[in-house]
Parts: C-alpha cells; sequence; structure tokens
C-alpha cells in the first residue's frame, strides 16, 4: 500500500491543490465535521511554534479527531536519525523505532523540524521530515521544515479570497532585514505556490546571495511555465514595487554564507532599508501585503503597514486551520479507501 503525504505541494498537482483549497474555503464557512472522528494525529515539535500547533489540534478537534503534541528531546526522548549510528550519545531511540511505534498508535504523524543552520548541504535534505515518511506506515505531515507547505495553502487561500482570479497577477516575494539570519522554508514555498498558482513573481532581494537555493528555484521555473506565469529576480526595489498586486515579505539567511553568519551579517545590516513601508506600497496597484507571521514590526514592515485594509497577514494565519483540515481530510479520505481496496 502506498502512503500519501503531504510533505511538498510540489508532490501535488494544480488540481490537486485547487481542491484542497475548495474544501479548506467549505471547511471555513462551516468548521465542525465527522473526517477525523475516532482518529488521532501526533504533532511532533522539534521547533517552537504557536500558530501551527494551535491550528493542528484545533483542527483535528473540530474534525472528531484528537492531537497529541510531542516534543522531542523535551517531553520526548531525543531521537536518532543516522542509518547506522552507534548510539552512544544524547540520542535514546532511533527513528526507525519511532515512526513504526507512533504508526501503530496514532493515524497521522505531523512533524516540524527546522534546519540546523551550520551546513546547507546537510539541511537541505531534510533528513528528519524525510526519515518519518520512510519509516512511517501512515500519512505525515510537513509542519516546517526547510519548505512550509501548509502556510502555502493558508497564503494562496487569502489572495484568492482578495483578489480571485490569480492569474498573472504581480507577486513580489521581497527579503527584509531581521537581526538574525533566519530559515528560507516560507520564502522556498512563496516562489513554489505563487508560481503554481500562475502569478507573475518576482524575487526581490538586496544581492545574488539571497536567491534561494536552486532546487526551489528551478520548480518555481518549472511551475511557471505549466501554469502560465513567469517567475524573475530584481535587485531594484522601485521597478519591483510599481503596480505589484501582492508583496509578500519574509527574512531569510543567504545560503553562501550559511554557517558563516558573521560574515553575512555585514550585508543584512546594510540592507535595512529594504523594510516594507508606506512609500513603497504607494508604489503598488493598491497591492495586497501579507507575512506568515511572526513579524517584527518596524523591522520587517512599518506599523502603518501591519494596520493598514491591505495587510492581510492575519487573514492568512486564520485560513492555516481551514487548510490543514483539508489536508487531514484528505490524507485520511485517501488512507481509507486504500484500507478499503477503493484506491483513488
Amino acid at each position: 500500500m502506498t502512503v500519501r503525504h503531504f510533505l511538498s505541494t510540489q508532490d501535488y498537482s494544480r488540481a490537486e491543490i485547487d481542491a484542497l483549497l475548495e474544501q479548506a474555503a467549505e471547511f471555513k464557512r462551516s468548521p465542525a465535521g465527522h473526517q477525523l472522528a475516532g482518529k488521532s494525529i501526533a504533532l511532533m515539535f522539534f521547533n517552537p511554534s504557536m500558530r501551527t500547533r494551535t491550528s493542528f489540534e484545533l483542527g483535528a478537534f473540530q474534525l472528531g479527531g484528537h492531537a497529541i503534541v510531542l516534543s522531542p528531546g523535551k517531553d520526548a526522548w531525543p531521537i536518532e536519525f543516522e542509518v547506522g549510528s552507534v548510539m552512544d550519545g544524547d540520542t535514546e531511540e532511533h527513528i526507525a523505532e519511532v515512526a513504526r511505534v507512533l504508526s501503530r498508535y496514532v493515524d497521522i504523524i505531523a512533524v516540524r523540524a527546522f534546519p540546523k543552520f551550520v551546513d546547507w548541504s546537510v539541511d537541505r535534505e531534510d533528513k528528519v521530515l524525510k526519515a518519518f515518511a520512510h519509516y512511517a506506515t501512515v500519512p505525515v505531515i510537513n509542519l516546517e521544515t526547510i519548505t512550509h507547505p501548509c502556510q502555502e495553502l493558508a497564503h494562496a487561500l487569502a489572495l484568492k479570497e482578495h483578489l480571485g482570479n490569480l492569474q498573472n497577477r504581480k507577486y513580489v516575494l521581497t527579503w527584509t532585514y531581521h537581526p538574525k539570519p533566519l530559515n528560507t522554508a516560507v520564502a522556498n514555498s512563496a516562489l513554489m505556490i505563487a508560481t503554481k498558482m500562475g502569478m507573475d513573481v518576482t524575487l526581490l532581494c538586496p544581492t545574488p546571495d539571497y536567491v534561494l537555493d536552486e532546487r526551489y528555484m528551478e520548480f518555481a521555473k518549472a511551475n511557471a511555465r505549466e501554469n502560465g506565469g513567469s517567475l524573475k529576480v530584481s535587485h531594484d526595489i522601485e521597478a519591483s514595487y510599481r503596480d505589484a498586486d501582492v508583496i509578500y515579505a519574509k527574512s531569510w539567511g543567504a545560503i553562501p554564507f550559511f554557517g558563516r553568519w558573521d560574515e553575512e551579517k555585514a550585508i543584512r545590516e546594510a540592507n535595512r532599508h529594504f523594510i516594507v513601508d508606506e512609500a513603497k506600497m504607494a508604489l503598488t496597484n493598491n497591492g495586497l501585503f501579507s507575512h506568515c507571521l511572526p513579524l517584527r514590526r518596524n523591522v520587517k514592515a512599518t506599523d502603518a503597514v501591519m494596520d493598514s485594509p491591505a495587510c492581510i497577514a492575519i487573514d492568512e494565519a486564520e485560513n492555516r486551520l481551514h487548510v490543514q483540515k483539508a489536508v487531514m481530510a484528505s490524507l485520511m479520505a485517501h488512507s481509507q479507501a486504500q484500507k478499503s481496496g477503493l484506491g483513488f
């Protein structure tokens, strides 16, 4: 039996993404359901969370299911992920046992595990998420690792609610300053979902060092070709903002400096002017502004932008609840169909 996971939207067709968004919109209109009645989900948090944990726990409850939250290394045993490892250090059990045991207990496993920020050649392999998917015999959901597919769906749903048809809308994913180098996950995901929805996408960043990993750039290029949109990279703030329909802000660290963040810091500090402010938004086509949250006000975006009618960040955050219910319901339906021999 082939298990269907939700690890990346690149594993899903445009039609499947549209179906998930339609189901999410239906859940938004009518929140209660029975799609997870008698079922359970284990939420594995290797990193902190507010929106992700709250929306998944509530989502499972609203669909009749039960969520169990585990934090390995805190309230659960530390887990080893290397194959062939001699486990004489801090880890107490191997993912081979963890994933298979949890699969006997629960119906879905969801995993949040950020990069270590030391070596991108290692982090880009997404070993934690892939190991769960490899050993689990139930569906696995990505709660954010080096991509954030749940955030993608919430973002797309918010854009559709405000703009309707997204085809060839001008979309700008802009880098913004942050005092620390951050994960590229949301930036990778924003690039993928915007191009999958057929938008004309500009990746705006200070220097070529901040262009995203070639894997996600190539995914985005392929998405643009397949869905009638476009993708370009720009370092010109004014040209990028002009006539844009959407400004999506995110901070991320420059991959060429991965693990050498002291060297990257000077570039970040020199580009604080990438903040999203009223003057830049005035260049847009009455554009929408959003961010995945949490957002440092007056660092990434000004108070005036965050408190303006153009800001849909709260709508996007709410939509996490609805799209995740759609994902859980879809995975559960697929599993049940396979078990009954119907296939999907």
